[in-house]
């Protein structure tokens, strides 16, 4: 992990890793021949690579996997929370073995082929996590050239000069371009995915990059849901007559975002409209409220992080995929913090006692990871029937 590591290159190396402090991992190319530069960040989720891959709060970012068995049951088509991943590309321990389960519709480096994504495997995941957990998340090249010809000099400069996540303003890469209507429900293991055929609430979703996942749990929660682009403006989301509004998850500088969303879900609070929110979406209502919000040192990305409900004392294990947290001193005194990590202590979760307004950082939808935390969809519903 030296910055002379380039110098021990292996003579069958098909793929690096480089980062801007000159540390570089070589390995064997996954998927696409293809270069890409983001920040290298880490999940420690041990199922659901296809849904982190299609995360679209992954936007800018190439992904670590800890867990050292990724592509074993394939991919399919129903496991994929957008329909272009935004992710930049992928490195794992072992190769890609022949996949194992009665889902797989193709093969994961088949999968990485059509969507244009390039990896890595053979890489020291283990090396690479302890210098992301130390040093922080840290800017990368990754290149696959089945050729082999690499210059590591040049893509450490490469590395260097990427600007990085703080300032910049993703949402808008990975939000729809129109509105459109979702009625796709929860899947099942007898019918696969539903349909929400007698929604007794409406709901308008604004898109900062949206899971699926997330709108499904609406729809099965009994909403007729409306998804708007991430730049909808107050009248567009009322012309829809929602009896509340949902701020999604999506990635990139809350900030940068909240230059034009803040403003929105501050009309939105004046009138009075229930709101709910999910990692963007919690961080730029916290904005909203007069918050701060801050990047983190790694982040969050996983599914097993505990989180304390300060409402009722209960511990929920999380699914979480957030770089950027909110300051809860900067919170004003009519905003109640609900939430906490008992990992790190950061703000979780928040709700305004005054409105019917409240948000979580955290993946309440479960994909991938437990469901302790569905009932936050239920108490929305609850606060739109109010």
């Amino acid at each position: 992990m030296s910055d002379l590591s380039y110098a021990k290159r292996p003579q069958n190396a098909t793929a690096v890793l480089v980062l801007s402090d000159g540390s570089v991992f070589w390995g064997s190319g996954l998927g696409a021949h293809a270069k890409t530069v983001g920040e290298v960040c880490f999940n420690t989720s041990m199922t659901g690579y296809q849904e982190v891959l299609t995360d679209p709060s992954y936007a800018g970012q190439i992904i670590t996997f800890t867990f050292p068995h990724i592509g074993n049951v394939g991919t399919n088509r129903e496991d994929i929370e957008t329909i272009n991943p935004a992710a930049l590309g992928l490195v794992v321990r072992e190769d890609i073995t022949t996949p194992s389960n009665w889902r797989s519709g193709k093969p994961l480096n088949e999968w990485l082929l059509e969507f244009g994504l390039p990896g890595i495997c053979g890489v020291d995941t283990r090396a690479l996590t302890r210098r992301i957990r130390d040093k922080g998340a840290p800017n990368g090249v990754l290149f696959h050239n089945p050729a082999g010809e690499f210059d590591i000099p040049a893509l450490i400069e490469e590395a260097k000069s990427w600007p990085g996540l703080e300032g910049m303003d993703l949402a808008k890469d990975v939000s729809c371009t129109q509105m459109y209507k979702w009625d796709e429900t929860l899947w099942s293991l007898k019918d696969g995915y539903g349909r929400q055929s007698a929604p007794i609430l409406k709901v308008v979703a604004i898109d900062y990059g949206a899971k699926r996942n997330i709108l499904r749990c609406l729809a099965s929660a009994g909403c007729e849901v409306t998804v708007v682009p991430a730049n909808a403006n107050v009248q567009e989301i009322l012309s829809h007559k929602p009896d509340g509004v949902f701020l999604s998850n999506g990635p990139g500088d809350p900030e940068a975002t909240g230059k034009y969303a803040v403003p929105v879900i501050r009309e939105l609070m004046d009138k009075n409209v229930p709101i709910f929110g999910i990692c963007l979406g919690h961080q730029l209502l916290a904005l909203a409220l007069g918050g701060k919000t801050q990047k983190m040192h790694l982040g969050h990305r996983g599914a097993n992080h505990p989180v304390k409900d300060l409402m009722t004392g209960k511990v929920e294990i999380t699914s979480q995929n957030h770089g950027f947290q909110v300051v809860a001193e900067s919170l004003p005194g009519n905003v109640e913090v609900t939430h906490i990590s008992l990992f790190d202590g950061t703000n979780e979760g928040l709700r305004v006692k005054d409105k019917a307004a409240f948000s979580v950082q955290y993946h309440p939808e479960a994909s991938p990871g437990p469901q302790d935390s569905h009932y936050l969809f239920d108490r929305f519903v609850k606060s739109m029937k109010k």
